[in-house]
């Protein structure tokens, strides 16, 4: 049976991408890999939208997390945390386990921060050197207005940090136009490949603050990374593989062009919201993210039994995390998806209703996502 992924990540991976990687490992310390690797940082630029470096980490998008915070904090600094959601609240794990005081920003589960709340809390707490915030938060579904986040940053005079881990490139994020200091993303979710690195760009304002910092660090320093950037080098081994399918999945983005990436996102996700309404399903989030669709498990029915009834047809949605799990059902349209993967979730997402004994009407949720993705 054919296998469709549908999680937050790991995405769907282009077959060209695969087969780029599969090709005879090259050394990087070569001339041909730092050549390829040129090129790479230059369509990262690209992707980030920005004229800063764009640095490449051999981790998680938690590892970009924990780099940015050791590289912008010193001992006894304060830092402002937006928690609205699980990721959010790593941010604040991560400060904590450098010994960061953390100014909490609160935000229930299910809702976009208030910016003007963010401004209040900044002039209350004004020892705070830098906000960390999310994006697209993949544990509520929600988007976070970054644009205004960033304007209230600026005017307080502090940095602003973005985890765009599973946002970049499904929603617009101009890093130098917005005034964003630092960005990072995962390679497993927009960039279209398998987990394993990760990417951040830091502003000239930036790379101030790490010159003060004195927090421990060594394989996460990004002077060194920086460094090595003049050499079309990494201070470390890379993890070559993925840079070499990372060359082909960002000549696809331009190819596509992020504009075209942007309202594909946009018409994938209203298609299944679309859908899921039609069905007589609930939302989880009120502010919705293009990145995920949230669907609350109707009433009886254990999410958990929904996520096991839809594996049955080659389909994985994600779970709730924390307190929504077994109460909702998070559908990703991420990575390589086009109008009739959407449709196939929805297929499968009536049909797990259909056997987990929920009376659904067989159908009509794939109309109403046709509707949508018929328009163009």
């Amino acid at each position: 049976m054919k296998q469709r992924l549908f999680t937050p990540g790991p995405t769907t991976v282009p077959e060209e991408v695969l087969l780029e990687m599969a090709r005879p490992i090259i050394h990087h310390r070569s001339k041909a890999f730092a050549e390829l690797f040129g090129k790479v940082l230059e369509d990262l630029k690209y992707l980030f939208q920005t004229e800063n470096p764009v640095l490449t980490l051999t981790s998680s998008g938690t590892g970009a997390m924990e780099t940015a915070v050791v590289n912008l904090l010193a001992r006894k600094d304060t830092a402002l945390v937006i928690r609205g959601g699980k990721f959010g609240e790593r941010w604040g794990e991560l400060c904590e386990a450098y010994g960061i005081r953390c100014v909490p920003v609160d935000v229930e589960w299910g809702d976009a921060v208030d910016p003007e709340e963010v401004g209040r809390a900044l002039k209350e707490h004004p020892e705070v050197k830098v906000v960390f915030a999310t994006y697209s938060e993949t544990s509520t579904g929600v988007l976070h207005d970054v644009k205004a986040l960033a304007e209230v940053a600026k005017k307080a005079g502090v940095l602003l940090v973005v985890d765009a881990i599973s946002s970049l490139g499904a929603h617009p994020l101009p890093m130098d136009e917005w005034g964003v200091d630092v960005v990072l993303t995962g390679s497993q979710k927009g960039l279209m490949l398998p987990p394993g690195m990760a990417f951040i760009s830091l502003s000239e304002k930036a790379w101030e603050a790490v010159k003060r910092s004195d927090l421990p660090k060594y394989y996460w320093d990004l002077r060194k990374a920086r460094s090595s950037l003049a050499k079309g080098q990494t201070p470390y081994t890379p993890a070559v593989s993925l840079i070499v399918g990372l060359a082909r999945s960002l000549r696809t983005i331009r190819e596509i062009g992020l504009e075209a990436l942007w309202r594909r996102h946009a018409r994938h996700a209203e298609a299944t919201r679309r859908a899921v309404q039609a069905l007589g399903l609930e939302l989880f989030a009120r502010a919705p993210s293009n990145v995920l669709t949230i669907v609350r498990a109707p009433e009886g029915v254990d999410g958990k039994a929904l996520l096991k009834a839809a594996q049955a047809y080659g389909v994985t949605f994600a779970g709730g995390q924390e307190g929504l799990s077994g109460k909702v059902v998070r559908i990703t349209h991420l990575g390589y998806v086009d109008d009739f993967d959407a449709i196939s979730a929805v297929a499968a997402l009536e049909r797990a209703l259909r056997d987990v004994g929920w009376k659904v009407p067989m159908g009509k949720g794939i109309a109403a996502a046709q509707e949508v993705l018929a328009r163009e």
